[in-house]
């Protein structure tokens, strides 16, 4: 069962990465397009919860945001067909999971080819003011920004993507 969910889940990564490449093969693409919190209550047409953040998206229909995993800063594609918050080997280390922590014991196919995966388990997934604590994720190998899949996003109240806003409730 965990086998299947898997392969769903690196399925998904990949044609995510593989849309993104078809749009612009540069690895620089992410950088300087992140998403910035907006005020809820400056959002017009939404009325959003107390404890929410709004983003934007950018040209391509993407939200990328800043966001502190373990305490370290990296940017996030948001994701809804990643089962988990994915992350690159780079931001795993700036993140503080060690190489020795690392087994790689699951295969994956992604845009970018095979790449093999290592399950771990965050200490904690901060956007804006909001935490997420002991949030199950995953660092694979060719993967060319992080994901904030399923395994954060599925623990809020709400998200919601409209008018290429992307509100997210706690």
């Amino acid at each position: 069962m965990i086998g299947w969910a898997l392969r769903w889940v690196l399925l998904c990564c990949g044609i995510a990465l593989l849309c993104i490449r078809i749009v612009n093969p540069d690895p620089q693409f992410f950088k300087d397009r992140t998403a910035k919190p907006e005020p809820a209550d400056r959002v017009v047409g939404i009325d959003p919860p107390a404890n929410s953040l709004v983003y934007s998206a950018n040209a391509q229909g993407h939200v990328i945001l800043d966001a502190a995993v373990n305490g370290a800063p990296m940017r996030l594609l948001v994701d809804t067909g990643a089962s988990l918050v994915t992350l690159t080997p780079a931001d795993a280390r700036a993140a503080g999971i060690t190489a020795s922590e690392l087994v790689f014991n699951h295969r994956a196919s992604t845009a970018n080819g095979p790449a093999r995966m290592a399950q771990v388990k965050l200490r904690e997934v901060r956007i804006g003011q909001l935490s997420i604590y002991d949030v199950p994720a995953a660092v694979l190998e060719n993967l060319n920004i992080s994901l904030l899949g399923m395994s954060f996003l599925g623990r809020l109240q709400s998200y919601e993507m409209r008018d290429g806003k992307l509100t997210i409730s706690w």
